[in-house]
C-alpha cells in the first residue's frame, strides 16, 4: 500500500481522499474485519491535538473507542516512567533547538535526558518530542518477549545543516533480532504462562487493503419521521439580544400522544433548527445545549435521537457542550424532552472535545464537548463523578462524586489557562434525589474545602488571574446520567489578556432605579441577591425566594405584620403575581444599577418546585404580565413576541446544599456586546 502524505492540515480533519489519515482508516478497517473482537484503539497521544483529533475521526467513522492514556500527562514524568519500564528507544530525526544531529541522533533516551530537560528550561520544548522535537526508534521495550532489535547500518541525512536548528534524519539500512536473555523466575510455570499469553495477544493482519476508504457507519444526516404537532403545543421562548441569544422549546401534554422521551426530541430539534433558520443559523452556531428529560431511563434512545440532529458534519467549528438531567417535567406538563441551546452569531468559538479515554479528564464520546469558549465566558459541559480511566463513577458516594466531578472540571480549565477556583462566574451543582440530606451538607463541606485548596494552589504558582467571587445554584432533580449522585455545571470568566483585571464589583453604579409597584428598597432584599459582575462585561445574578421571603413581600402589599400572614397558604392565597414582580423589580435594579439592560440578557430560567403546586401556567401569565408592565413604566425595557424566560420544573432548589427550600429561584446571565 502506498503511503501517502498529509493533504488536509487544518486542525480539525475531516474525510479527505489522498491524506494519510486515510490510510491509517484503511488498515484499521481491516483489522476490524480480521479482527472483529477489535473494541478500541490506544495512541500515545500526550499534547497533539492535530495527531488526537486524526485517530479519533478514524475512530468515529469506525465505531472504535480512542484510548490515550498519556494525554495531559506530565511530559517529565512520563519520560522517565517509560525510561524506567525498560523502553530502550534511539532518536532517528532531531530538529529543534539544541539538538545536533552530529551529537544526538541515534543515542538512547536515557542518555539524553538532562540535555532534554534543560533545553526545556532555555527553549521550552517538549521532553517527550510532542512539538516535532525529535523522533524515535523503540529497539526493545516490556513488550518484546523474545528478541530486541539492533540496528546495524544506517545513513544519517542532513535537511537544513547550518540552521539554528538543524534538521537530521537516520534511515535504516540494515538490522537484526538478538534473543533475549532467558527470564530466571522461582515460579518458572507462571512464567511460561505470562510468555504465552503476551504472545498470544500478538495479531498479524495480512492481505491486500483496498485502496479507498469507505465509512462503514451509518451517515447521521437523517432523522427521524415527526409526528404532527398543532403549534398550539409548541412553546418557543428567545432572549432579545441579537448577537448571542437563547432559544427555548417544549411541547405541553405530549404524553397524550408521544411514544416517549426520543420522540418528544425529535420535534423539539426539528423546531429548534427550524428556528435557527429563520435567523440564519445552523447547529454550528450552538455554542450550549441544556437538555431536560422526563426519565433518564430513556437516555439511550434520547442520545440517539439528538446524534442524528446535531453532528460533527454539521458543526465544522466544534460540536456544543452539553448538560442533560432528568426533570418533573410531566408533572408540569412540559412534555418528555425540553431544549434550551445559546446561540452565537459568528464562527469564533474555540471547542474543546476529547473523544479519547485517558487519566486526563472523561472524555465526550459523541458529539458534545467537554467546553465553549466563546468571548471570554467558557460554557462547561455538565460535569459528573467519572474516574477518567474507567469512565465510572467514583466510589464513597456523593462527596466523593463531588469532588471528583470538580476535579474533571479543574482539569478542563487548565486547558484554558484558567481554573474553576479564580475564574468561575457561576456554579451550578444539580443533586440527585436519592442524596441523602445529611449528604448535601457534606457535598457544601466538599465543595467549600476543594474550591479553597485549589485556590492556594493557584497562588502558589504565582498565578496573576484576579480572583472571582462566584455564586452559587443548587438544584435537587429526580434523576442524573449514569444514576449519578451529583452534577457540576461551571461557567468560567476567561479574559482575553492574562492581566486584565477581573473584579467583582461590589458598589453598585450611581444609576438609581425607579421605585416599581410601590416596592422600595429594604435592607432584606438583599439577603434575596447573588450577584457575580465583571465590570462592563457579565452582571449574573440569582435570586432567591423563600417561604419567609414571600411572607414579606405579602405582608408589604398587604400592609399588615409578617406574624399576621398564613406562612403555610401565602403563595395559594393569590400573591404569585406580586412575587413575581417583585423578581422581575429586583432583578431590574440589579442589572440597572451595574450599568446593564435587559437587551443584555442572555438566558434568563425561572426555576420552581411542582411539589409547590403552582400551576405552570400561572407562573408563566404572572411572568408575562410583569414583563409587560415593566415595559410599560419604562420605555428602555422593550417586550418581544416571545417570552425571554424559560421556566424551568425542579423538585427543589437553593443558595446552600442543605437548604434548597426556594419557593421561586431566577438566574440571569447578561453581557455587554
Amino acid at each position: 500500500m502506498k503511503l501517502r502524505s498529509s493533504w488536509h492540515q487544518t486542525l480539525n480533519y475531516k474525510t479527505t481522499p489522498g491524506d494519510e489519515v486515510e490510510d491509517m482508516f484503511i488498515l484499521l478497517n481491516e483489522v476490524k474485519r480480521q479482527i472483529p473482537s477489535i473494541t478500541a484503539v490506544s495512541s500515545g497521544a500526550i499534547a497533539s491535538d492535530y495527531q488526537r483529533l486524526r485517530v479519533e475521526s478514524v475512530c468515529s467513522r469506525l465505531g472504535l473507542v480512542s484510548l490515550a492514556y498519556l494525554w495531559k500527562q506530565d511530559q517529565s514524568l512520563l519520560l522517565q516512567e517509560m525510561i524506567t519500564n525498560g523502553i530502550l528507544a534511539i532518536t532517528v530525526k532531531v530538529a529543534a533547538i539544541g539538538l545536533d544531529p552530529a551529537k544526538h541522533l541515534g543515542k538512547e533516551i536515557a542518555f539524553l535526558t538532562a540535555h532534554l530537560h534543560k533545553l526545556k528550561e532555555l527553549y521550552g520544548i517538549n521532553v517527550c518530542g510532542e512539538g516535532g522535537e525529535y523522533e524515535t526508534l523503540t529497539l526493545d521495550c516490556p513488550l518484546f518477549v523474545n528478541a530486541r532489535i539492533v540496528l546495524d547500518e544506517f545513513q544519517t541525512v542532513l535537511h537544513s545543516p547550518g540552521s539554528i536548528a538543524s534538521v537530521g534524519v537516520i534511515h535504516p539500512l540494515a538490522f537484526h533480532l538478538e534473543n533475549k536473555d532467558t527470564v530466571i523466575s522461582l515460579d518458572n510455570d507462571k512464567a511460561s504462562d505470562s510468555s504465552l499469553e503476551k504472545k498470544g495477544s500478538v495479531f498479524v493482519v495480512q492481505g491486500d487493503f483496498p485502496q479507498r476508504s469507505q465509512a462503514t457507519c451509518q451517515s447521521n444526516s437523517e432523522t427521524t419521521n415527526l409526528v404532527e404537532v398543532r403549534d398550539d403545543r409548541i412553546y418557543i421562548s428567545k432572549t432579545k439580544k441579537d448577537n448571542i441569544f437563547s432559544i427555548c422549546c417544549w411541547l405541553q401534554d405530549s404524553c397524550k400522544t408521544s411514544a416517549g422521551s426520543h420522540e418528544d426530541l425529535a420535534v423539539v430539534l426539528k423546531h429548534i433548527e427550524s428556528q435557527l433558520a429563520g435567523y440564519g443559523f445552523g447547529w454550528e452556531h450552538v455554542l450550549y445545549i441544556h437538555l431536560y428529560i422526563a426519565d433518564m431511563n430513556e437516555f439511550a434512545t434520547v442520545n440517539e435521537t439528538y446524534v442524528r440532529f446535531i453532528t460533527q458534519e454539521k458543526c465544522p467549528f466544534g460540536v456544543p457542550s452539553r448538560s442533560t438531567i432528568e426533570l418533573p417535567l410531566l408533572q408540569a406538563s412540559l412534555g418528555r424532552a425540553y431544549i434550551e441551546v445559546l446561540v452565537a452569531n459568528d464562527s469564533s468559538k474555540n471547542v474543546l472535545h476529547v473523544q479519547s479515554i485517558s487519566s486526563w479528564a472523561p472524555s465526550c464520546i459523541g458529539p458534545y464537548s467537554q467546553a465553549t469558549l466563546h468571548k471570554e465566558i467558557l460554557h462547561m459541559a455538565g460535569q459528573l463523578g467519572l474516574d477518567p480511566p474507567t469512565m465510572m463513577l467514583c466510589n464513597g458516594g456523593p462527596s466523593a462524586e463531588l469532588e471528583q466531578a470538580l476535579g474533571n472540571s479543574e482539569a478542563v480549565a487548565n486547558v484554558f489557562n484558567c481554573s474553576v477556583s479564580t475564574s468561575a462566574i457561576v456554579l451550578t451543582i444539580y443533586c440527585s434525589a436519592d442524596t441523602p440530606l445529611p449528604e448535601r451538607l457534606k457535598i457544601q463541606e466538599k465543595q467549600d474545602s476543594f474550591l479553597k485548596q485549589m485556590r492556594l494552589l493557584q497562588l502558589d504558582k504565582g498565578s496573576k488571574c484576579k480572583i472571582l467571587d462566584p455564586i452559587f445554584l443548587y438544584v435537587l432533580v429526580p434523576d442524573l446520567p449514569k444514576r449519578a449522585f451529583v452534577e457540576v455545571k461551571p461557567i468560567l470568566f476567561v479574559p482575553e489578556d492574562a492581566e486584565t483585571a477581573v473584579t467583582s464589583v461590589q458598589n453598585p453604579s450611581s444609576f438609581t432605579v425607579a421605585n416599581r409597584w410601590g416596592f422600595q428598597h429594604a435592607q432584606w432584599h438583599d439577603s434575596c441577591i447573588q450577584k457575580c459582575v465583571v465590570s462592563g462585561k457579565i452582571c449574573a445574578i440569582i435570586l432567591s425566594i423563600t417561604e419567609n421571603i414571600v411572607v414579606k413581600i405579602c405582608s408589604e402589599s398587604l400592609g399588615v405584620n409578617d406574624e399576621d400572614v398564613d406562612h403555610q397558604n401565602s403563595v395559594s392565597k393569590g400573591h404569585m403575581e406580586r412575587v413575581l414582580r417583585f423578581c422581575v423589580y429586583l432583578l431590574d435594579k440589579v442589572i440597572m444599577e451595574n450599568g446593564f439592560s435587559w437587551e443584555d440578557t442572555m438566558n434568563l430560567r425561572t426555576y420552581f418546585p411542582t411539589a409547590s403546586g403552582i400551576p405552570l401556567e400561572t407562573l408563566s401569565l404572572a411572568l408575562k404580565n410583569a414583563m409587560n408592565e415593566l415595559a410599560e413604566m419604562d420605555q428602555r425595557v422593550q417586550v418581544g413576541k416571545e417570552p425571554i424566560y424559560n421556566i424551568v420544573p425542579v423538585l427543589a432548589a437553593g443558595s446552600s446544599a442543605a437548604s434548597m427550600n426556594n419557593i421561586i429561584t431566577c438566574e440571569l446571565f447578561a453581557r455587554k456586546s
